[in-house]
C-alpha cells in the first residue's frame, strides 16, 4: 500500500509553463504585427475617382477635406444626394456652406445633415435609415484612408444588401511624409487598427447571435460633447 505522500504522477519540466507563456505571447505579437501590415496594405496612398456612380453619397465627418471631397463628388454627379454624418447638433447648413463657397447651391437642394451619430457605428446606422428612406441601393462612402477599413466593416454589417463604393480621402500630411517617420501618425494608425479589429470581432460575434456591445445612446441627454461643424466623430 502506498503512503499518502507517495506521489507517482509525472511532473512537467520546471520551465514548461514559462516557455508556454513566452511562446504564446510571441505568437500573439507576430500575429498582431502581420495583421497590422495587412491593414496598412489596404490603405490607399492616393485618391482614386470612383469607377461608377451611386444613388447617394455619405461622408463621415472628422478628417480634413472629407466634406469638401464629398461635395465635389456630388457636384460631379456621382450621387443624387449627400448625407453629412456626424455634424454638431447646433450646426446649420449655412455654417458648413461658408467653408465651401464654391458648392453653396448644393447645400440647399441636395445635402442632408445627420446630427445624431457620434461613432462609426452610429454613422452606419444613420446612413442606413437615410438610404432606406430614399430607397437607395448604392452608396459612395467618403472617409479618410486610415478609417475606411473600419467604416466598411460597420456599413457592410448595417446594410448587407447595399452596394458600397469607397472613396478614401488622403490627407496632405499622409502625402508629404511617410507614416513611419511621424510618431503621431503611427499612433493614429495603431489606434485605428485596434478599433478595426474590435469592430471585426463584434460583427463576427453578432453573426452568431452574441452582442457584447449593444447599440445604445453614447451620451446621456443634455451631455453631448462639444464639437465643431465637422466633428471628430471617428
Amino acid at each position: 500500500m502506498s503512503s499518502p505522500t507517495d506521489d507517482r504522477s509525472p511532473k512537467l519540466p520546471r520551465g514548461w509553463l514559462r516557455a508556454t507563456i513566452v511562446s504564446t505571447i510571441a505568437l500573439a505579437f507576430v500575429a498582431a504585427a502581420a495583421g497590422f501590415v495587412a491593414f496598412l496594405s489596404h490603405l490607399r496612398g492616393a485618391e482614386t475617382v470612383p469607377d461608377r456612380k451611386a444613388d447617394g453619397i455619405v461622408v463621415l465627418t472628422g478628417g480634413s477635406s472629407r466634406v469638401s471631397d464629398a461635395m465635389e463628388l456630388l457636384a460631379a454627379g456621382y450621387g443624387r444626394r449627400l448625407l453629412i454624418s456626424g455634424v454638431h447638433p447646433t450646426s446649420r447648413a449655412s455654417d458648413i456652406s461658408r467653408t465651401l463657397p464654391e458648392n453653396q447651391s448644393f447645400m440647399t437642394c441636395c445635402v442632408d445633415l445627420d446630427r445624431t451619430a457620434l461613432s462609426t457605428r452610429g454613422n452606419a446606422a444613420e446612413a442606413r435609415r437615410w438610404a432606406e428612406g430614399r430607397r437607395f441601393k448604392s452608396l459612395i462612402v467618403v472617409t479618410s484612408n486610415y478609417h475606411m477599413p473600419r467604416a466598411l466593416v460597420e456599413f457592410s454589417h448595417a446594410m448587407p444588401q447595399m452596394t458600397l463604393i469607397p472613396f478614401a480621402v488622403v490627407g496632405d500630411k499622409w502625402r508629404e511624409e511617410p507614416w513611419w517617420t511621424s510618431g503621431s501618425t503611427l499612433r493614429l494608425l495603431l489606434s485605428e487598427y485596434v478599433k478595426y479589429i474590435a469592430a471585426e470581432l463584434r460583427v463576427r460575434l453578432e453573426h452568431f447571435g452574441i452582442d457584447l456591445w449593444p447599440e445604445i445612446s453614447e451620451q446621456p441627454a443634455g451631455q453631448q460633447p462639444k464639437r465643431p461643424a465637422t466633428a471628430q466623430a471617428n
